[in-house]
């Protein structure tokens, strides 16, 4: 009797997910556990083993088909793995490293494409400067191609250096001083009686900062020789763009458009009262009450600047824990910590209308799951619900260029799109929409243009929310590795019992450490506490080297370190914690 392979529990909260790549065609013989198809949420990327030995029938879903959990994915016919297989149309697709990869050459184009030009004016041409697209274009240049990259902003560096990861960095330092200066000082002695706010001077060192980065990647692309297109790039096809109307050509053309706020329907933003992230960083005053609508990182973030600062925030989030994807006992604790701050949240909510007032804004919130509505009345609505793929008025679609359920552009393991010479990286295809990633996929492809061996390692890309205290994690969370049914061991220390930490008099939080049961691999790191984003790249490390938890904590660390807690954690996972 055929067996159904269905989508398994993604976590806590998390009910969808996009079919990315199959790993096995019908026909093909498959073990037990063996992958048989990769499937993608917002956050991370989860193969779904066969669950016995037999050969795989018919797929139920095609790839980039949105599927609910518990859904059909395939069929397998039960029996030995190893058996000859019936004659199929072609030969089943590699595995790739890369998540959400589609085979570029099964998608048809929508138009017909032109030939190549026989010469072109760059070699490499990048379209956008953000995280992404500036580091692969200075990779390329130093690999010895004639680069150029079309930017439409006045300045490089894209919404993450412009009015994302960069001003927003400068503003919670900012705001965590001045926070430090009126409540925590006095227990290390520095009595302060009066602290004062001011704003202006804040925003000001925060666009000193963000001029000081964008001029930085001006003097990279002077130094690299690389040739900055001010203007609107749009895509003709192979080998062809636009820039302003202007045809320029190129041999490879990288599509580095990077991503966008999403929008809530019915909600409409105008950056002064209804913000997005953008709008949230240039507020001129520190709002009363501020309703951050999405319990994700960046809302958490932006929320956290302006409640240090003096502002009663609200965080209306529809699932019923914050940032999905975390460790759930990660996230749990941060959330008991926000609450402790001031922070007020109302989980398993939705914002049904927004009305704007002359004092601000009145948000009808009913609960998700049904039930009476209630209103809130903010001064600035913070509208963070995540962010969307920036791959509209490019002239994708009119290209033939492939693009998902999501508007992400469709690419193989090699960063390919289904058009020949055009290519994609970053926030504009599938995967986690992190500014490192970008740049190194951006590297990768430039490296493989250049006939070398360029790779991602998918498993080891770290993610950092910079709140306080800051969370840090890479690889698997438990949640997942018992989905997997991967045996591990948990190896934690806290930094209640780090000298460093009680040094600095920030002891919350905790490390810890997911490794194999078997081979104790580490498999996954979670950190809660102070300067979890730094910590996190020596786990970084030791996932992309293959380590072990106990080769962890046979390296000496110096004394007094936060970084003692890492070693801590790790020898945990053999309950060989020294100092608790």
């Amino acid at each position: 009797m055929p067996i159904e392979i269905k989508v398994p529990s993604l976590g806590e909260s998390v009910t969808t997910a996009t079919v990315g790549k199959w790993l096995k065609q019908p026909g093909d013989a498959v073990k037990t556990d063996e992958p048989v198809v990769e499937l993608e949420t917002d956050k991370v990327s989860v193969e779904v083993p066969a669950p016995a030995d037999g050969r795989l029938a018919a797929h139920a879903v095609a790839e980039g088909d949105e599927v609910d959990v518990g859904a059909v994915l395939a069929t397998l016919e039960q029996g030995a793995a190893g058996a000859s297989a019936p004659a199929k149309a072609a030969p089943a697709a590699a595995k790739a490293d890369k998540p959400a990869a589609q085979p570029a050459a099964a998608a048809k184009p929508a138009v017909a494409q032109a030939e190549a030009p026989a010469e072109t004016d760059y070699d490499v041409l990048v379209i956008g400067a953000g995280p992404g697209g500036y580091v692969c274009a200075i990779r390329a240049a130093q690999l010895g191609f004639k680069v150029a990259c079309v930017e439409k902003r006045a300045t490089l560096g894209g919404t993450c250096l412009n009015v994302g990861c960069i001003p927003s960095k400068a503003l919670l330092q900012s705001s965590e001083n001045y926070h430090a200066a009126g409540h925590d000082f006095a227990a290390h002695g520095v009595v302060i009686d009066s602290v004062k706010l001011d704003l202006a001077r804040m925003q000001a060192r925060k666009a000193d900062i963000v001029g000081a980065n964008v001029k930085g990647v001006e003097y990279l692309f002077k130094k690299n020789g690389i040739t900055w297109l001010k203007g609107h790039g749009k895509v003709e096809g192979t080998g062809r763009i636009t820039v302003d109307g202007k045809p320029v050509t190129a041999k490879h053309i990288i599509i580095a458009s990077g991503s966008d706020s999403a929008n809530l329907p019915g909600i409409e933003v105008d950056e002064k009262t209804i913000v997005t992230s953008t709008g949230a960083l240039e507020l001129s005053e520190v709002p009363k009450r501020l309703v951050v609508i999405g319990g994700g990182v960046i809302g958490l973030e932006l929320g956290s600047v302006w409640q240090r600062l003096g502002a009663e925030v609200t965080v209306i989030e529809y699932l019923n824990r914050l940032v999905p994807g975390t460790d759930n006992e990660v996230a749990s604790q941060f959330q008991k910590l926000l609450v402790k701050q001031g922070f007020k949240l109302k989980l398993g909510h939705k914002v049904t209308k927004a009305e704007k007032t002359k004092k601000g804004v009145v948000l009808t919130v009913e609960p998700a799951a049904g039930g009476a509505a209630e209103t809130l009345e903010a001064d600035i609505v913070l509208l963070a619900v995540g962010r969307t793929a920036a791959s509209k008025g490019m002239g994708l679609e009119e290209a033939g260029i492939e693009l998902d359920k999501r508007g992400r552009v469709v690419t193989d393991a090699h960063f390919a799109t289904n058009i020949p010479g055009i290519y994609a990286i970053g926030d504009v295809i599938a995967g986690p929409m992190l500014a490192h990633k970008a740049e190194e996929e951006g590297v990768a492809l430039a490296e493989i243009l250049a006939g070398q061996a360029g790779h991602v390692n998918y498993d080891a890309i770290p993610g950092v929310i910079y709140t306080w205290p800051e969370v840090a994690s890479v690889g698997f969370t438990e949640e997942q590795l018992k989905e997997k049914g991967t045996g591990y061991k948990i190896g934690k220390f806290p930094f209640m019992a780090n000298g460093r930490a009680r040094a600095l008099g920030m002891t919350d939080g905790f490390v810890k450490v997911l490794a194999c049961e078997k081979t104790d691999r580490v498999l996954g790191v979670h950190i809660i506490g102070p300067c979890a984003g730094e910590l996190i790249a020596e786990a970084t490390m030791a996932i992309e080297f293959g380590a072990s938890a106990e080769d962890i904590g046979r390296v000496c660390h110096a004394h007094p370190t936060l970084s003692e807690a890492v070693k801590e954690a790790a020898l945990g996972a053999d309950n060989r914690s020294i100092n608790i």
